[in-house]
């Protein structure tokens, strides 16, 4: 005979772990408000005052002021604590702008390893002519008429004008460039070119006009700017129209 198998027994679910400690703290807390009201006295209505007052005092600055009939007010009777220091706190100038502090970082260093002089440079009367001087594309050479231009020029200047008196200015222009860097590279060699011819005649006819033999050279600066911008003003030339401007600063009448 074959022994009966016994059925499965259904294990019972056991309790879980935090219900048995939630139910010991909460018969821990019971027994410790009856332990509190073992030890109660009489209420102090001044302790009772006095807490009430400070749990008010510290909410009523997060939005229960006014729903109490009162505006948020800052207490000005505080006192302040002062700590000394030995030297005064000084808050150096900050530049909020980031092109205008690299600027000022940048000149700061400028100042380091030069030093800046006031411009030495005075005058009464400034004369800016556009001249017909042209170039060939990507060339600083000039041409007959442009040499021709010039030497009427310096004429023109020797008669009229004395050295000690008139500085002239020679600006290059080089819009006729594809890339930025050719054109400032381009326009200055325009200028020094011009600029260059222009001493040359000049202290070739010195002894013609108001000036002397014993005069002092002619002051001829010259320098480049790329398309123009804004060295020539709104009204700068167009590239076919003029390639050269000549600026004449007067001193003396």
């Amino acid at each position: 005979m074959k022994s009966r198998s016994q059925p499965p027994q259904e294990e019972k679910q056991k309790v879980p772990a935090y219900i048995v400690t939630f139910s010991d703290m909460v018969t821990l807390l019971l027994t410790f408000f009856v332990l509190l009201l073992s030890l109660a006295q009489v209420q102090d209505p001044d302790l009772f005052n006095q807490g009430r007052d400070s749990f008010w005092e510290s909410i009523h600055l997060c939005g229960l002021g006014v729903l109490l009939g009162s505006d948020a007010k800052p207490d000005f009777e505080a006192d302040k604590v002062k700590h000394l220091t030995t030297d005064p706190q000084t808050t150096p100038d900050r530049t909020l702008d980031e092109y205008r502090e690299k600027l000022r970082q940048a000149f700061e260093r400028l100042t380091q390893s030069t030093t800046t002089l006031p411009s030495q440079i005075v005058g009464h009367r400034l004369d800016f002519s556009i001249t017909p001087i042209k170039f060939g594309a990507g060339q600083a050479l000039l041409s007959d008429a442009s040499r021709q231009y010039l030497a009427r020029y310096c004429v023109d200047l020797q008669q009229n004008l004395r050295a000690e008196t008139c500085t002239l200015y020679v600006l290059g222009l080089a819009g006729d460039e594809a890339t930025q860097m050719r054109q400032w590279m381009l326009s200055a060699q325009r200028a020094k070119t011009v600029a260059e011819f222009i001493s040359e005649e000049l202290a070739r006819h010195a002894g013609q006009g108001p000036s002397s033999t014993e005069a002092p050279p002619w002051r001829v600066l010259w320098w480049g700017a790329g398309p123009g911008g804004h060295w020539a003003g709104q009204d700068r030339p167009d590239p076919g129209q003029s390639q050269i401007l000549i600026a004449m600063l007067k001193s003396g009448f």
